[in-house]
Order: structure tokens, then C-alpha cells, then sequence
């Protein structure tokens, strides 16, 4: 507890209590962000976000494709000096520059990918994520499977009898905007009650289609995002909550203002101000965008609101409340499933349609819903892990810290520290 308080006063204080220290970091950063761009320019998913000097960004692209061996030898120069750089003893000054060392080792295992090197699943997650997430087999599966045949009885394959029950909480087409918005509205009125937001924060709300993910952030820098929702596919009851907390409150969106807020606004720490996705940040951005959902909801909030709410605006039977969403529980013991496809399919040991066929058994998902899912492997490759494994890094940390369930106000406290600060997967755990 000392250190998490130690970390919220830390952050509270002046820059120029740290100015002396924080000259020569200033200056790596300021390469390493101009690395990213370059990366960039080869890489067209890797700079997720920047608000940094527009000048910079133009530069970047003006420039062009730098070969690759060169971005690789400067990026491998600047980690030489961050490892030369002495340890401060400031804590916050030692996470940050632990933070920038671990995201220029990302930066050059990309180039390295870019260059063709090809990783396993478990060795490419390492060395961009710095993580490596636990591997099961089908037996795992299968005992989750048969807890679900209890819950959704019936004749028939027990993917086809749940994708039923979704098919009856689907949001109909006309009634997305609506849902969408008061979960939005809800997710946001529980997270200013607990974390600071600064003034003028908020998102614009797109949807679109033809995408390989359901929803996604695009951070615009002045604490404004745009959020995009993905309608090609069905929209289930669950995902209004989802989406809202996970791409919004105390999601991508409160991550991203409180990073810039009091690290690049307070601090003057402009490496925030590039997001590199494929990058240790990833693993703690998408845990704690999920586990915020459950900081936001505790218990049996979430399936209250739904209900009572949610359902209604929607046209949806309310009976149906409490029997999906204990479907739902009972679903997340299978999350790893679609980690499993991806290692097999990613180390060649699956085909796309044996990958796609083993998210249906393993996930009890549509067809359709699948493959879209393997189309994701293939774009963003084992950055699945971040999700699942993130979420539990996420949780254990912020549990082991004193924020249980029974004490929401230390768990909106830890989890605030945890998305105000640099943080590593690798320090979660």
C-alpha cells in the first residue's frame, strides 16, 4: 500500500522537482518517438495513436521508407543507451524509464518481424508484449463445455443452443444507437465518481463495418477520441456494456486521458504521446479496458442495469436477464480457447479452417463470428493474449493491492494509479 500511495503523491508533484533527471530522458524519448514513426511508414497498424509535434509526423511521412536495417541499428543504439542511462531512485523515474527500455525492445523485435524473422506464438508475445500467456488443452475446455450443458439444456450441438439464446438478446439494428448511448452514459457516470477526468474529455461514436475487430479506440491527443463500433455482424445485449467500458469509461478512452493527463500534460513525458500497438503498453491497455469493466459493474450490478435498462431500450425480453448473462460467466472460462486456435493456427500447426472449426467447438461461436475472429490472427497475431491473460495480470494486481470486490473504493483507487503511471506486464506480475 506505501507504494501505490507513494506512486499518487509522485505524480502529483511538480516537473521541475525531477528537471535535472528527466533532461536526458527527454531527449531518448523524443528518438524514440521518431522511431515509431519511421517504424511506422513500413508498418501501417503500428502507430495506433499520436498527438505529439505535428511536425514530426510529417517528417515521417515525407521521408518515406527508411530502410529497414538502419531503424534497426538505431533502434538497437538507443536501447544501449537506455541500458546505460543510471537507475534513478525516484520509483515513478524508474518505472519510466523501464516503461521506454521494454518499448524500444518492441519496437525492435517488429523491425526484426518486418524483416522477416518469424517467432513462435509464445516467443513473438515475449518479445512485443512482454508477456507469454498460459497454454491448455482440450480437456480444459471440455469440462467448461459441460457446465454449459446445464446451463442451456436442449437437443441439438450446444454451440447451436447458445448462438439460440444469443440470437434472442440480439440488439435489433434501428435500437444500437440507443443502447449504446445509455450504456455509454452509465459507464461514464460510474467512473467520474472515481477517477478525476480532466475537463473537455470525450469521444466521438462511429459505426462502421467490414472491419476485423467489434469495436475500436483511435486517440486523437487533447483528451478527445474516436470510437468506432463494428455492426457487420450481430450485436448482442452484452456488448452495449462491453464496448462502452472497455473502448470508453474507465477504458481506452480514461487510459489515454489519464496518460496524457499526468504524464505528458503535468510531466512533460512525450513518449506518451505514441502508441506503438504492437508493444508491452498493448498487454496493459486492453487488461485493464477489460477488467475495468468489472471495477465499473461489481457483482451483480452489471446484469441489474442490463436488465433493467438495457433490455427495455432494446425491445428484449427482460426474463432473459439473469439466464444469459450466467451464460455469459460460465463462458469466460472458455476466453482461452481463442488464445489456443491462434497459438496453433499462427505456429502452423492449424489451418484457417481447422482454426475457424476449433473457435465453433471451443468458444461456441457462429461460424460467421469466427472467422472474422481468425481474420484478426492473421492481422494482429498473438496480440489476442492481451485481452484474456491482460485482464488477469490486471485483476490479480489490483486484488493483490487490496482492491477486491468488498472494497470498491480501494479497487477504483489501484486501478487509477495503475492507468496513471508507466507500467510494464512483466512489473504485474
Amino acid at each position: 500500500m506505501r507504494r501505490l500511495w507513494r506512486i499518487t503523491l509522485l505524480l502529483a508533484l511538480p516537473l521541475a522537482l525531477h528537471a535535472s533527471p528527466a533532461t536526458d530522458m527527454n531527449t531518448l524519448a523524443d528518438r524514440y518517438i521518431k522511431l515509431v514513426l519511421a517504424v511506422g511508414q513500413h508498418d501501417d497498424k503500428l502507430v495506433d495513436a499520436y498527438y505529439g509535434p505535428p511536425e514530426w509526423k510529417t517528417e515521417a511521412s515525407t521521408a518515406g521508407k527508411r530502410p529497414l536495417a538502419d531503424l534497426g541499428k538505431e533502434t538497437d543504439g538507443l536501447a544501449g543507451e537506455l541500458a546505460a542511462t543510471p537507475q534513478p531512485t525516484d520509483p515513478l523515474l524508474r518505472l519510466r524509464r523501464e516503461y521506454l527500455r521494454a518499448q524500444v525492445h518492441a519496437v525492435s523485435a517488429r523491425i526484426r518481424m518486418l524483416q522477416g524473422a518469424r517467432l513462435d506464438f509464445d516467443a513473438e508475445s515475449r518479445e512485443l508484449y512482454d508477456a507469454v500467456a498460459p497454454t491448455y488443452d482440450e480437456a480444459h475446455f471440455a469440462a467448461a463445455l459441460s457446465k454449459l450443458e446445464s446451463l442451456v439444456p436442449g437437443g441439438g450441438a450446444l454451440a447451436d443452443r447458445v448462438e439460440a439464446l444469443r440470437q434472442r438478446v440480439t440488439i435489433p439494428h434501428d435500437k444500437i444507437d440507443a443502447v449504446f448511448k445509455a450504456a455509454i452514459a452509465e459507464c461514464r457516470a460510474r467512473t467520474v465518481r472515481h477517477l478525476p477526468l480532466p475537463a473537455g474529455e470525450e469521444f466521438k461514436l462511429e459505426y462502421v463495418t467490414g472491419k476485423p475487430w467489434s469495436g475500436y479506440n483511435w486517440y486523437q491527443g487533447k483528451f478527445h477520441s474516436r470510437i468506432q463500433i463494428n455492426t457487420e455482424l450481430p450485436i448482442f445485449i452484452d456488448r452495449a456494456v462491453d464496448l462502452a467500458c472497455h473502448e470508453g469509461y474507465p477504458g481506452h478512452h480514461v487510459y489515454n486521458v489519464l496518460l496524457e493527463k499526468h504524464l505528458v500534460v503535468d510531466r512533460g513525458w512525450r513518449e506518451f504521446t505514441v502508441y506503438p500497438l504492437f508493444s508491452p503498453q498493448s498487454l496493459i491497455a486492453e487488461g485493464s479496458a477489460n477488467f475495468g469493466i468489472d471495477v465499473a459493474f461489481p457483482g451483480d450490478e452489471r446484469v441489474r442495469f442490463e436488465r433493467d435498462r438495457l433490455y427495455p431500450l432494446a425491445g428484449l425480453d427482460r426474463a432473459l436477464a439473469q439466464k444469459y448473462h450466467d451464460v455469459l460467466l460460465a463462458l469466460d472460462d472458455l476466453s482461452y480457447a481463442g488464445n489456443e486456435a491462434a497459438r496453433r493456427y499462427l505456429n502452423g500447426k492449424m489451418s484457417k479452417e481447422e482454426a475457424a472449426d476449433w473457435l465453433v467447438k471451443y468458444t461456441l461461436t457462429a461460424r460467421p463470428r469466427a472467422e472474422q475472429r481468425v481474420r484478426f490472427f492473421d492481422a494482429y497475431r498473438s496480440y489476442v493474449i492481451n485481452y484474456n491473460y491482460g485482464k488477469d495480470l490486471v485483476r490479480r494486481y489490483v486484488e493483490g493491492a487490496g482492491g477486491t470486490v468488498d472494497r470498491p473504493d480501494q479497487r477504483w483507487t489501484v486501478f487509477g494509479d495503475l492507468i496513471s503511471s508507466p507500467r510494464l506486464p512483466s512489473g504485474l506480475q
